[in-house]
């Protein structure tokens, strides 16, 4: 089939710059709040540990509903999932501009979380749908990756501008107008998908266990700071997260229409590369957020300063992902290029451990993030590429939302884990009478070696699991072997 005039062919990288604004938009989201906390802490009456429910209330719904929200797009159709989200995020971002309390801002962010959940579960998805030839398809990934993995530090960046320039309030008005031009460019440019039917089953009560279990088990390792890893309180919550994915196992095996089928487990590559993402998102999500403590508190940034600090990383992972690294997949293959980005990434985190009380962003830390830079852009289109490939078109919606799933939950629970043992490590020191920044810079320096331990095993994973895709010609002759797959986004 000639697949495309050049009109059609222009709506869809126009409708993918529209996809990828919606995600950008759930991304910064994640971060920008980070360095506005100390105003919204001072104005709203926070105590030091209910402040992390400004971010955790956000993450903990969103990581928690993806899985449901990709089914969601394959049975309802992934562009009316897509819009619904984008409403429910845009009226829940008004909420959050305009709280004066803790209860308003706390209850906005989990629908915001539920929102994001619905907007980004079906934007993969839809991604390997509109463009099923493997070189077009690379470099689609490559422009999604970006956004993915670089939206964190322009977070950073847009967070610590509007704060300091008007106030706390902005960084979630600031969503309106952009919610508002994507919802209008989406309806034009968007296609609209016929999902499966309802009929096909969502398996509710699947849902609501693997819900329940990521909710429950991000909230026992946030609140593992304030009781302790060895408390009744996190045990207790964390067994009964265990039971639940248990249950959710059980359940999946069973139901007739599961919401997980779990053969799609079987595929080497899809399961391997959720693992490594997992890995690696949990040890650089630690570097963004603890690396921006360090600037602040150690260094003395303020807060557009550490925004600008964190640029080299997103300008390298930008350079890297749209372009670069799509080349490289197709030259090489995904694994060939994931492996050496994760060993970036790991020897970043390990230089990041050398940091000192009076240490140089130039010579300790920029450095670090030149690495980690290099490292992000090689692997994120890697590790998405692999994950999609190998899974039945029916099922891109599924997938996107595993792939989603894994980023949002390692990154939530790999900076839970970092930074309690980081706020840990501190304590103890300052209760032996260590100086602040002494004990903080210690704290710091634990986090980042324990990051580079996961990518490590994020390496192990990658060798021993992933199996090397195929090259640009065989890739070429698979999707000329699968018409049904392009015909839906023809």
């Amino acid at each position: 089939i000639a697949h495309s005039s050049s009109t059609s062919d222009r709506s869809r990288w126009i409708a993918l710059v529209v996809l990828c604004v919606g995600m950008l938009m759930i991304v910064l989201d994640a971060t920008i709040v980070n360095v506005a906390l100390p105003k919204i802490q001072t104005d709203l009456g926070f105590s030091q540990s209910s402040l992390a429910w400004v971010i955790n209330a956000y993450l903990i719904t969103f990581g928690g509903l993806l899985l449901l929200a990709g089914r969601l797009g394959d049975l309802l159709g992934r562009r009316d999932v897509f819009l619904s989200g984008l409403v429910l995020f845009t009226a829940a971002s008004l909420a959050c501009g305009l709280a004066d309390s803790q209860t308003v801002l706390v209850a906005a962010r989990f629908a915001q979380g539920v929102g994001g959940a619905l907007t980004s579960a079906v934007i993969l998805g839809m991604i390997v749908t509109m463009f099923p030839e493997p070189g077009e398809q690379a470099k689609a990934i490559g422009v999604y990756s970006f956004v993915a993995s670089a939206g964190g530090s322009i977070g950073l960046l847009a967070g610590g501008a509007i704060t300091q320039a008007i106030n706390w309030h902005w960084i979630f008005i600031v969503n309106l107008p952009i919610a508002v031009v994507t919802g209008v460019l989406a309806l034009r440019y968007l296609q609209r998908d016929q999902g499966m039917g309802f009929s096909k089953g969502a398996d509710l009560p699947g849902a609501a266990l693997i819900v329940g279990a990521l909710m429950i088990g991000v909230y026992a390792i946030v609140e593992a700071s304030d009781y302790g890893w060895a408390s009744a309180h996190t045990l207790g919550f964390g067994a009964g997260a265990v039971a639940l994915l248990i249950g959710f196992v059980l359940r999946e095996s069973r139901a007739a229409q599961p919401l997980v089928p779990l053969r799609i487990f079987r595929s080497r590559n899809l399961t391997g590369a959720n693992v490594v993402q997992a890995l690696m998102v949990a040890g650089m999500y630690g570097m963004f957020f603890l690396g921006a403590l360090y600037l602040q508190k150690v260094l003395g940034f303020d807060s557009l300063e550490v925004g600008i600090a964190f640029l080299p990383v997103t300008a390298i992972i930008g350079t890297l992902s749209l372009g670069f690294s799509a080349k490289l997949n197709m030259r090489f293959g995904a694994k060939a290029t994931l492996v050496p980005g994760l060993v970036a990434v790991g020897a970043g985190l390990a230089l990041f451990s050398q940091i000192s009380v009076d240490g140089s962003y130039w010579s300790e830390v920029l450095p670090a993030m030149v690495l980690v830079g290099i490292g992000a852009g090689l692997s994120f289109p890697s590790v998405m590429t692999l994950a999609m490939t190998g899974v039945r078109p029916e099922e891109a919606g599924l997938a996107s939302g595993l792939v989603n799933t894994t980023l949002q939950v390692g990154g939530a629970l790999g900076l839970a884990v970092l930074a309690t043992l980081s706020t840990n490590r501190t304590t103890d020191l300052v209760n032996s009478g260590e100086g602040s920044h002494a004990a903080l810079t210690s704290g710091y320096q634990l986090a980042f070696v324990v990051g580079a331990g996961l990518l490590v095993g994020a390496i192990a994973v990658a060798l021993a699991v992933i199996r090397s895709g195929p090259t640009s010609a065989e890739a070429v002759a698979a999707a000329e072997a699968e018409p049904a797959f392009s015909s839906e986004a023809a």
